[in-house]
């Protein structure tokens, strides 16, 4: 896994499904909006039948993870006042966590991806601010 900072805060995290270890491991901290992990079982695991419990949860921001399952994705990182951070070319396999700050993708190969974010989801107007590049 490589973590990004900015400032000493983590804000992304790239991580190679294609690379993951044995059993249930989980890439983002308890505290964090988006909760990301990997199962890697063999056959015959049997995770016992369950359900999750209601707790109340206050969520400040909105967290994602992009996961390509065909293509490549490139992905800027950059602060929120527009200065840039790093870059990252996402393959198949491979995912980023953004926990905070801002980011941009760009196709560079027709792609599949699976995005996941903490909801509820308020629209485009309330959820993003677009900022401009320094």
């Amino acid at each position: 896994m490589k973590k990004i900072y900015y400032k000493s805060e983590v804000i992304s995290m790239v991580v190679d499904l294609n690379k993951a270890d044995d059993g249930l491991s989980f890439f983002s901290n308890d505290e964090e909006f988006i909760q990301v992990g990997s199962w890697n079982y063999k056959k015959g695991t049997n995770l016992p039948l369950h359900y999750h419990n209601k707790f109340d949860r206050t969520s400040s921001r909105t967290s994602e993870c992009v996961y390509v399952i065909k293509g490549k994705v490139e992905c800027k990182l950059f602060s929120e006042e527009g200065e840039f951070i790093d870059e990252i070319i996402l393959e198949p396999g491979q995912l980023i966590i953004q926990l905070s700050q801002a980011h941009e993708y760009e196709i560079i190969e027709d792609a599949v991806v699976l995005e996941v974010k903490n909801g509820p989801y308020f629209g485009p107007e309330k959820d993003r601010t677009r900022i401009e590049k320094k």
